[in-house]
């Protein structure tokens, strides 16, 4: 059943890691040099831009969230397994912020005298946190509804 909201809910989280994929998430300056931080690592902000330090982790872990994010939506009669890899996704998105952490401490290792400046981008998972919470619900309201359907058999 496609047409439920919490199938709505499920879009907006995978069109929101989309963009999560492609936006820059932050802009470290480092001295005089600028850098764009994005999913895929860290590159010169030029007109030639350079992978200057890969992420592929950051990249891989936000692809698997809005790939889970769509699975999730096909699997509408095993409601319990909906509410299950929600979570599961959720404490990914929850991994999300942790890895960005850990990859702007190793930068400011790298780098000295480093400045972040975050981006809109940022904020994506947060809110596809708070979209994840509300499908869950919504997917156990469903449970509840067919459940007592049952009982007045």
């Amino acid at each position: 059943m496609l047409q439920r909201i919490q199938t709505v809910y499920l879009l907006i989280i995978v069109g929101l890691m989309v963009a999560t994929l492609f936006l820059p998430l932050a802009i470290l300056q480092a001295g005089d040099q600028f850098y764009s931080f994005d999913a895929t690592g860290v590159s010169t902000v030029a007109a030639e831009p350079e992978l200057v330090y890969p992420m592929w982790g950051l990249f891989a872990l936000t692809a698997v969230i809005s790939i889970l994010a769509l699975v999730t939506i096909f699997l509408f009669k095993k409601r319990i397994l909906q509410i299950r890899l929600c979570v599961f996704n959720a404490i990914l998105m929850l991994g999300f912020y942790g890895l960005f952490a850990f990859f702007t401490w190793v930068m400011e290792g790298k780098f000295t005298d480093i400045a972040l400046n975050v981006k809109i981008a940022l904020s994506f998972p947060i809110i596809a946190l708070i979209l994840d919470y509300l499908a869950i619900r919504n997917i156990g309201a469903d449970e509840a509804l067919v459940r007592s359907l049952d009982r007045l058999r």
